[in-house]
C-alpha cells in the first residue's frame, strides 16, 4: 500500500511539474515570425502587451510571410505573421507535422504604388503598372512623366506582399484565360517594405509598392484606376490593390492564454487604435 501511495504521489508530482512548466512557458515567452508588413502591427502589439503583462516576453522576427509559415509548421514560433493566406502546400506540410493553422485577420491593408515626390505622374491604371513591371513601358515619359528610364523595384519572392502584387496586378485575363505575367529581368528585389520606401525616396525614377502603413511624405502614393489608396477605399473595395493581414496559430488558442489574448488584441478598442496609428485599417471599422 505504501509503495502504491508512493507511485501515485510521484505521478501527481510529475503531472504538476509538467503542467506548471507549461503555464510558466506560456506566461514567459511568445514568439512571432513572418511578414515585414504585419511586423509594425506585431511590434506595436508586443510593446503594448508586455507593458500590460510584465511577466511576458514577446519577440517579433520579420523574415517574410513564407518563412513565418515555415516557422509555424516547424513549431519554432507561436504566431506566424502573414500578409497573404497560407498556400495549399503550406497547409499540407503543416498537417503532415500535426500542426493545424488557424487564421486570424488582424487588419486590412492596401498596396500603394509609390514614386518619388518629384515625379509629376499622379496616377496609373493596373494595366500600366503591369506593363511597367513587365518591361513593356520603360520610360516615365510614356505615362506623362519626365524623360527618365523607370527603375522597377519589387519585394523579394518570399514575401506575401510580392505574392499579393503578383495576384492583383501581374495576373490578368487573356482570351478568357488567366495569365500571370513575370516581372522584367533587371528589376530590383528588396527584403522589406521599408527598403522599398527607402529606394523610392532616394531615386527620382523609381517605382515600388509597399503596405499602406509605409506611406509618408518622403514618397508619393499614386492613384490606381483613378482611386487613391486610403483606409476608406481599401475597406470599401474601391482601391484595387488591397488585402487582409493575418496572424496564424497552431489550432485555435486556448481561451485565457497569452496567445489568445495577443491574437485577439485587434478586436479591442486599444488594438484598433494601435492599428490606425500605424496606418493600417482595423477590421471593425467602416
Amino acid at each position: 500500500m505504501k509503495r502504491m501511495k508512493h507511485v501515485v504521489s510521484m505521478i501527481v508530482s510529475v503531472f504538476l511539474v509538467s503542467t506548471s512548466a507549461g503555464w510558466a512557458q506560456d506566461s514567459v515567452k511568445l514568439v512571432l515570425d513572418g511578414s515585414t508588413t504585419v511586423g509594425p502591427v506585431a511590434k506595436a502589439f508586443a510593446e503594448y502587451y508586455m507593458e500590460k503583462n510584465p511577466d511576458v516576453n514577446v519577440t517579433v522576427n520579420e523574415s517574410g510571410s513564407g518563412n513565418g509559415a515555415k516557422s509555424l509548421i516547424n513549431s519554432t514560433c507561436d504566431v506566424a505573421n502573414m500578409s497573404r493566406f497560407m498556400k495549399v502546400t503550406e497547409f499540407s506540410a503543416a498537417v503532415d507535422k500535426g500542426v493545424l493553422p488557424v487564421a486570424h485577420v488582424v487588419a486590412m491593408d492596401g498596396l500603394p504604388v509609390l514614386v518619388h515626390p518629384s515625379n509629376p505622374v499622379s496616377g496609373l491604371t493596373i494595366g500600366q503598372i503591369r506593363d511597367i513591371y513587365m518591361g513593356k513601358i520603360t520610360n516615365w515619359k510614356d505615362v506623362g512623366g519626365p524623360n527618365l528610364q523607370i527603375v522597377v523595384v519589387s519585394r523579394d519572392t518570399n514575401s506575401g506582399t510580392y505574392e499579393t502584387f503578383h495576384e492583383l496586378v501581374m495576373t490578368h485575363t487573356v482570351d478568357g484565360e488567366s495569365v500571370k505575367e513575370k516581372i522584367k529581368d533587371g528589376a530590383e528585389y528588396v527584403g522589406s517594405n521599408g527598403a522599398i520606401r527607402a529606394r523610392v525616396q532616394s531615386t527620382p525614377a523609381a517605382i515600388g509598392y509597399a503596405g499602406l502603413g509605409f506611406v509618408d511624405k518622403s514618397v508619393k502614393a499614386l492613384d490606381v484606376n483613378g482611386v487613391a489608396p486610403s483606409p476608406l477605399t481599401v475597406v470599401s473595395g474601391k482601391y484595387a490593390i488591397a488585402r487582409p493581414l493575418f496572424m496564424f496559430t497552431n489550432g485555435y488558442p486556448k481561451l485565457g492564454s497569452h496567445t489568445y489574448s495577443f491574437v485577439t488584441l485587434h478586436l479591442t478598442e486599444e488594438g484598433q487604435e494601435i492599428i490606425e496609428d500605424i496606418g493600417f485599417v482595423p477590421v471593425t471599422k467602416y
